[in-house]
C-alpha cells in the first residue's frame, strides 16, 4: 500500500503547497513512485506547481522525475449509495487508483475546513502542518493564556485532527504520525521564536506531534514556482555555483526529509 502524506493547516498562507511539492520531488528524485492530489479546487497551487514542473521538463527537454499529478474523478451521482458523500466518493475513487502504482500519495489541503480536507486527514500515514512562526498560527493549534504563556487547551485544527484519529482507529489503521513543521524561521534568535519553541514543545507532549525543522524565509521560493522547479533542481536550471542561501535551503530540506522520517526513505541529496 502506498503511505499517505497529507499537507494539513486551516490558514493560508503557511506553506504548505511548497512544502508539498518539495516533499514530493525529493521523493521521485530518490527513485520512488509519487502520486500528488490537490484538493483545494479553487487555488490549486500545488496542482498548478506540478503542471508547471512537467511544462518546463517538456520545453527544455530535461530528464527530470516529477510527482504523478491526478485530477479528483468525476462522479455520476446516481452511482452513490444512500447517504454516501459524493466528495468522499472522488476522493477515495483517486486514492484507490494511485494506491495500485505509487510508493508515496502526496495530498495538499485547502487552508480551510472542508470536507475533502477532513476525509484526507483521516487517510494520512504522516500528517504535515506547517505552520508560519508565530502565535497567530499557533491559535489553529492550541489556545494560550496571554500573560503566562501557557496552554489553556486545543484549538480548531487539533480537534479535527484528533478525530481523524479517532476515525482511523476504529478502522483498524496504524496510528497517524503528526509532523509540525515552522516555516518562515527568522534566522535570528529573537525572543517570539524561543517563545513560539516553547510553547510547540509544551504541546506537542499534550496532544501528540512531532516539531521538525521546516524553511526559513527565502525568496528563492516564489522564484521557483512558474518553473515548477525545487531546490534539488537548481543545477539542471545551469546553476553551476550555489550561494551560501541555496545551500543553507537545500540544507533545511534534507533536514526536513529527515526528520519526517517517512518508511523506506534514505535521504542522501
Amino acid at each position: 500500500m502506498a503511505h499517505i502524506i497529507v499537507l494539513g493547516n486551516e490558514k493560508g498562507g503557511s506553506g504548505k503547497s511548497t512544502t508539498a511539492m518539495h516533499v514530493a520531488t525529493a521523493l521521485a528524485r530518490m527513485g520512488h513512485v509519487v502520486g500528488g492530489l490537490d484538493l483545494d479546487l479553487r487555488q490549486r497551487s500545488f496542482a498548478r506547481y506540478m503542471e508547471n514542473r512537467r511544462a518546463t521538463i517538456g520545453l527544455r527537454h530535461l530528464d527530470l522525475a516529477a510527482p504523478n499529478l491526478m485530477e479528483l474523478p468525476e462522479i455520476d451521482p446516481a452511482t452513490l449509495a444512500e447517504g454516501e458523500n459524493i466528495l468522499d466518493k472522488r476522493l477515495s475513487a483517486a486514492v484507490a487508483e494511485l494506491e495500485t502504482r505509487c510508493d508515496f500519495i502526496v495530498i495538499d489541503c485547502p487552508g480551510s475546513h472542508t470536507r475533502l480536507s477532513q476525509v484526507a486527514h483521516s487517510l494520512a500515514d504522516t500528517l504535515i502542518t506547517p505552520m508560519n512562526d508565530s502565535f497567530v498560527d499557533f491559535d489553529l493549534l492550541a489556545r494560550i493564556d496571554p500573560e503566562s504563556y501557557d496552554i489553556k487547551g486545543p484549538s480548531v485544527y487539533a480537534e479535527m485532527v484528533w478525530h481523524a484519529r479517532q476515525l482511523r482507529a476504529r478502522a483498524g489503521l496504524v496510528p497517524m504520525d503528526w509532523v509540525v513543521i515552522r516555516n518562515r524561521l527568522p534566522t535570528q534568535q529573537m525572543h517570539n521564536k524561543r517563545k513560539v519553541g516553547r510553547a510547540l514543545e509544551a504541546l506537542s507532549q499534550r496532544i501528540g506531534f512531532r516539531v521538525a525543522p521546516g524553511f526559513s524565509e527565502r525568496v528563492i521560493f516564489r522564484e521557483l514556482f512558474p518553473t515548477g522547479m525545487t531546490l534539488l533542481d537548481l543545477r539542471e536550471l545551469g546553476v553551476d555555483r550555489l550561494n551560501i542561501s541555496n545551500l543553507a535551503a537545500r540544507q533545511e530540506l534534507r533536514d526536513l526529509m529527515r526528520g519526517l522520517n517517512l518508511p523506506g526513505v534514505s535521504v542522501e541529496f
